[in-house]
């Protein structure tokens, strides 16, 4: 059987009312996403997190919490996602930041500026991992258990 979910991360940031987001291009478009990516070898999903959120955003975060994990399969492609989402606060920006290859750059949304355009989500998570975050779903980082 070679069928293998692929592991994601992505941080919900909140400030002030407004969300951390990625606008990057997906498919020939420019689309809204939490800042995540794919877990890589040797690393942890706390450690994946944090890179992630810094190399599609530049802003260093802390993590608070377990929002969820969800799983997913891409209408577009067929592959499975397992996604573990992180709450996070954000601690500064560092500036000149390289971003990675098709990010177009961080924008801070609000909810709502986020619901009026389901056609730039990149994928239905990204609405659902701020809304279950809005809904007080926050579990400890210890529920994550990683053994290296």
């Amino acid at each position: 059987m070679d069928w293998q979910p692929h592991i994601t991360v992505a941080t919900v940031v909140e400030d002030h009312g407004r969300f951390l987001l990625v606008e990057e291009m997906a498919e020939g478009r420019a689309v809204f996403n939490q800042p995540a990516g794919h877990l890589e070898a040797n690393e942890s999903l706390t450690e994946a997190a944090l890179r992630e959120t810094l190399e599609e955003t530049g802003w260093e975060v802390e993590l608070t919490a377990v929002v969820g994990i969800y799983l997913y399969t891409a209408p577009s492609n067929g592959v499975t996602y397992q996604r573990v989402c992180f709450a996070g606060k954000a601690l500064r920006e560092i500036p000149d930041s390289p971003l990675d290859e098709g990010i177009i750059g961080p924008r801070w949304l609000t909810r709502d500026e986020l619901a009026s355009q389901p056609e730039r989500w990149r994928s239905e998570l990204v609405l659902r991992c701020i809304d279950d975050y809005l809904q007080g779903e926050r579990f400890p980082l210890s529920l994550i258990r990683e053994r290296r």
